[in-house]
């Protein structure tokens, strides 16, 4: 899986969460997830959740407190489906 394809994904995931339109339909690894999509701690949470379940891995309190932004969460799900 390449990045572009995790991105898009990412999207899917995140879309039904955000609260700002225009930077969900500018993403890109920069974007930062509460301050430019809005998306409040409660519905990150549940973000993480769906990443989870749709790449069947587990992201422990210190990777979450990391995912930030898009850039964060590449790295995280690499990361996880690499050691699987």
């Amino acid at each position: 899986m390449n990045k572009e394809e995790t991105i898009q994904e990412l999207k899917a995931i995140v879309k039904p969460y955000i609260q700002n339109e225009e930077a969900f339909e500018n993403l890109t690894e920069d974007t930062d997830f509460i301050n430019d999509l809005k998306i409040n701690s409660a519905n990150l949470v549940d973000v993480i959740l769906d990443i989870e379940e749709k790449y069947d891995i587990v992201i422990d309190n210190e990777a979450m407190e990391k995912m930030s932004n898009v850039k964060a969460a590449l790295t995280i799900i690499e990361t996880q489906l690499a050691s699987k």
